[in-house]
């Protein structure tokens, strides 16, 4: 009921946001937004109030979240009403750059942010990260390393769910498998899964669901959605996914629409965003998303403590570009109608 009438509501907004897209004045800022509007919104609210500075959100849909709003970006070229740009991971962001589509600013919220989570050139900054989890029903099998592998390697893949790779934090996920372990080992990895019986369903959330409801055993989704599970008290636990030893931990990040119409007012803004405010705001949330700059000691949860330490281990997920290109190909042929 909560998620049927948040899109009833999203959808209005929606509605509205493109209404004002149409025509802004010059005291407003259009920013695409791929996060979960239900903790983003607060967050451009109390940015527009403070300021004055009137913000149109345009968001997302579950299954293309961040993909689609890249491309409607991409479609729209040089008239894109776009200002700022809010992704929920990386690579989205970097494929725009890579069409030169981003406008560079290094302001005080850049500074802030660690190396290993921004672009050199200023051209986008990542903040509030987020990791990719084994969530597993405690009911059906232990939460342990061991568990893990040995039901990976069980010839009945059926207890297991991942969401489909050509979006989200899966794609994020598996350019990196395919950067690190290659295109072709990937494929025979992938295919080999789903002919054992992984379920492929439609998003991260979805993959959730069916575990914490005891209809899969385990998979592979993010910890905002694991700790929905969690909160609700279900049999759920959390494992950091690894790859070659290292985590994966995958960060908002922000960035102005080259040709803004507002620049000065989009700095402020992305200033906002990668503020120890805004992201003690967002470890606070449900979410529990991990602050990426230094914060004010005894300000995170333990359980945010926790996501910390595991994204002190994450892999580099700023390097991926072409691999999400190549890997997105093969997997668009994959699951071609």
């Amino acid at each position: 009921m909560r998620y049927a009438l948040l899109a009833c509501v999203l959808a209005v907004a929606g509605i509205v946001a493109w209404y004002a897209v149409s025509a802004p004045d010059e005291n407003t800022l259009v920013v695409y937004c791929a996060h979960d509007l239900v903790f983003s919104e607060p967050i451009l609210k109390d940015f527009e109030k403070e300021t004055g500075i009137r913000v149109v959100i345009v968001g997302d849909t579950e299954a293309t979240k961040s993909l689609g709003l890249v491309q409607q970006i991409l479609r729209e070229g040089a008239n894109s009403r776009c200002d700022v740009f809010w992704n929920n991971q990386v690579l989205g962001t970097v494929q725009l750059q890579r069409a030169g589509f981003l406008e560079p600013y290094q302001g005080p919220g850049y500074e802030r942010i660690p190396e290993s989570f921004k672009d050199p050139d200023g051209m986008w900054t990542g903040f509030a990260g987020r990791m990719r989890v084994w969530i597993v029903n405690t009911e059906k099998m232990p939460a342990t390393p061991d568990a893990i592998d040995a039901a990976l390697a069980a010839s009945d893949l059926s207890p297991m769910a991942i969401a489909m790779p050509m979006f989200g934090t899966t794609l994020s996920h598996y350019s990196l498998l395919w950067a690190q372990m290659g295109g072709d080992a990937l494929k025979v990895q992938h295919r080999d899964m789903v002919e054992r019986g992984c379920q492929v369903v439609s998003g991260n959330a979805t993959v959730k669901n069916l575990v914490a409801e005891g209809l899969c055993s385990f998979g592979m989704t993010d910890t905002d959605d694991y700790f929905v599970a969690h909160d609700a008290k279900l049999p759920v636990a959390q494992l950091p996914i690894r790859v070659n030893g290292q985590t994966i931990c995958i960060p908002n990040s922000v960035a102005i629409v080259r040709g803004s119409d507002n620049l000065e007012a989009a700095q402020k803004l992305v200033d906002y965003l990668l503020s120890e405010q805004v992201e003690l705001q967002l470890s606070a949330s449900e979410a529990r998303q991990i602050p990426l700059g230094p914060v004010t000691a005894g300000e995170l949860s333990p359980e945010v403590q926790q996501l910390a330490e595991w994204a002190r281990e994450t892999a580099d997920m700023t390097n991926l570009g072409q691999a999400q290109e190549e890997c997105l190909t093969w997997l668009k042929a994959e699951y071609a109608p």
